[in-house]
C-alpha cells in the first residue's frame, strides 16, 4: 500500500481529518483564494467613504465633545490594528460637514452595494445555487441594503462597546474588570450573530440559523484572533512603520488586513456548506489527478458545479461520470 494510500484511507477513517481536508478542497474547487480577492477589491473601495461619513456624522452629533468623538473613531479603528493608526492620524478633523456628508453617503452606497453584491456572488458560487435561483438585480440590491443596515447597526454596538471598554473616562466613568470582559464577550457574541445573519441574507439558498452557526463562530473567532495578532505585530514589529512607509505601509497594509479576512469569511463559509451538504470525505488525490475513484461527496460537489450553470428552469443539465482509466 502506497503512502498516498496510507493517508486516504486515515482521512476516511476519521471525521475530523476527513471533513477538515473536505474543506480545504472546497475551498480550493471554489477558488477560494480569488473569491477573497472580489470582496477585498469592493471592501477597500468601500471603506474610506464609510471613514468620512461616520467622522462626519460624528462631528454633527458630537460637535461640542472633540474627546468622545476621538474615542469613539479610535474604537472603530481598532478593528485594523496595523493600519487602524495611519488612517486615524489621516482623519484628524472632525467637524460637520454638508459635503462630507453627501460624499460619504454617495460613496458608502456605491462601495457598500458593491461588495455586498459581490459578497451574494461569491456565496451563491459557494453554495452551487443555479443562475436561474438567483435573485434578479432589483432584488439582489434590496438584499445588500438590509446586509448593510445589519452591518452597519452591529459595527456601531461593537465600536460602543470595544469605546466603553477601552476609554470608559471619556463616557464620565470607570469600569470594573469583569464589567470590561462582560463587554468584550457580549462584542464577540454580537460579532457572531452578525456573521450568522450575513451568511443567511448572502446566498439565495435558504438557511437555518443552526445550518450557518458554526461558521459564524468560526468566522468570528478568526476576525478577533486577526485583530489581536494585528495588534501584537503593530506594537512589537511595526511601531515606526508609518514613519517608512507612509501611504504605502497604508494602502498595502489595508488591503492585506481586508483579505485576510476575507479569506477567513470564505473559509467559514465553505464549512457550512461542507457540513450542511456531508460532503465529505473526499478521495485524497482527486483535485491531482483523474485515475482515482470518486467518493460520494466528490460526486456531489462536482455535479452541484455542472448544475449551478443551469440559466433557465426549463433548461435541463443531466451529470455523468465515466469510471477512472484503467490500465
Amino acid at each position: 500500500m502506497s503512502v498516498a494510500e496510507r493517508v486516504d484511507g486515515f482521512q476516511r477513517r476519521h471525521p475530523w481529518a476527513g471533513f477538515s481536508l473536505a474543506v480545504v478542497y472546497k475551498f480550493y474547487d471554489d477558488r477560494g483564494p480569488h473569491l477573497a480577492a472580489i470582496i477585498t477589491y469592493y471592501g477597500f473601495v468601500s471603506l474610506f467613504p464609510l471613514l468620512l461619513l461616520f467622522a462626519t456624522v460624528l462631528g454633527f452629533v458630537l460637535q461640542g465633545n472633540p474627546s468622545l468623538q476621538h474615542t469613539l473613531v479610535h474604537s472603530a479603528l481598532s478593528d485594523f490594528p496595523i493600519v487602524g493608526p495611519q488612517i486615524e492620524h489621516n482623519i484628524s478633523a472632525y467637524k460637520g460637514s454638508g459635503a462630507g456628508l453627501v460624499v460619504g453617503i454617495v460613496g458608502t452606497l456605491y462601495g457598500g452595494l458593491g461588495v455586498t453584491q459581490a459578497a451574494q456572488a461569491v456565496f451563491n458560487r459557494i453554495y452551487a445555487v443555479p443562475r436561474n435561483k438567483q435573485p434578479n438585480p432589483f432584488t439582489s440590491r434590496l438584499r445588500s441594503l438590509l446586509l448593510l443596515v445589519l452591518l452597519g447597526t452591529g459595527v456601531l454596538v461593537t465600536t460602543g462597546l470595544s469605546a466603553m471598554t477601552t476609554d470608559a473616562h471619556a463616557f464620565g466613568g470607570q469600569l470594573g474588570f469583569w464589567v470590561r470582559i462582560a463587554a468584550l464577550v457580549f462584542a464577540f457574541l454580537v460579532n457572531v450573530a452578525l456573521f450568522v445573519g450575513a451568511f443567511q441574507v448572502l446566498t439565495a439558498k435558504t438557511l437555518q440559523t443552526r445550518e450557518v452557526a458554526l461558521g459564524g463562530f468560526v468566522a468570528a473567532l478568526g476576525w478577533q484572533i486577526l485583530q489581536s495578532a494585528g495588534t501584537y505585530y503593530l506594537s512589537h514589529k511595526l511601531r515606526h512603520a508609518s514613519e517608512v512607509y507612509g501611504v504605502f505601509g497604508l494602502v498595502l497594509g489595508l488591503i492585506a488586513w481586508i483579505y485576510l479576512e476575507a479569506m477567513v469569511v470564505v473559509l467559514s463559509a465553505e464549512l457550512n456548506v461542507v457540513l450542511h451538504d456531508r460532503l465529505w470525505p473526499r478521495s485524497l488525490l482527486t483535485p491531482f489527478t483523474d485515475d482515482v475513484e470518486l467518493t460520494r461527496a466528490d460526486v456531489s460537489v462536482y455535479t452541484s458545479y455542472a448544475r449551478s450553470e443551469r440559466y433557465k428552469g426549463f433548461e435541463n443539465v443531466d451529470v455523468t461520470f465515466d469510471p477512472p482509466p484503467t490500465e
